[in-house]
């Protein structure tokens, strides 16, 4: 195996394990790029240049052709329920804890959407199960969240 097949081939992968973590749909089409540089190393591991070229521009195509609609698919989640964005868009959505909801710690889960994530108390003390609550950050896959009060809904 080449030294270049090699660089692309972790590249590639370290890439997916960043967007693995922030879900930004970014890194994923640098790994795209990765890849395709490592087909064309594969193929001729001495064109350095081509494989900078076809990474980066596998990379741009992804991000200005293919994001966009990756971005709205993700945004949508159901009737009447919109998430405004990809990284960081389920600030301010509401949501019902699982299971006791603590500090870093001790971390709970929530369902928001649909889906279950793992969350942490904005507040001092533990939220306990069966709380609404509302996200107010995001750190990787983990929602930072705090209890609502009834009348945030009307």
């Amino acid at each position: 195996m080449s030294p270049a097949l090699l660089f692309w081939i972790v590249t590639a992968v370290v890439l997916v394990a960043v967007e693995l973590h922030s879900i930004a749909f970014f890194a994923l089409f640098g790994a795209a790029g990765a890849a395709a540089a490592a087909v064309v190393a594969l193929i001729s591991p001495d064109a350095i240049a081509l494989q900078i070229v076809v990474a980066i521009a596998v990379g741009i195509v992804g991000i200005l052709l293919v994001r966009p609609y990756v971005s709205k698919a993700f945004a949508q989640r159901g009737p009447d329920q919109r998430i405004g964005g990809v990284h960081g868009g389920l600030i301010s959505s509401r949501g019902i804890t699982l299971d006791v909801v603590g500090s870093d710690l001790a971390a709970g889960h929530v369902r928001i959407l649909g889906e279950n994530w793992l969350a942490v108390a904005a507040t001092d003390g533990p939220i306990p199960p069966e709380t609404s609550v509302i996200v107010i950050a995001v750190t990787g896959t983990t929602l930072t969240v705090r209890p609502t009060s009834t009348t945030e809904f009307s």
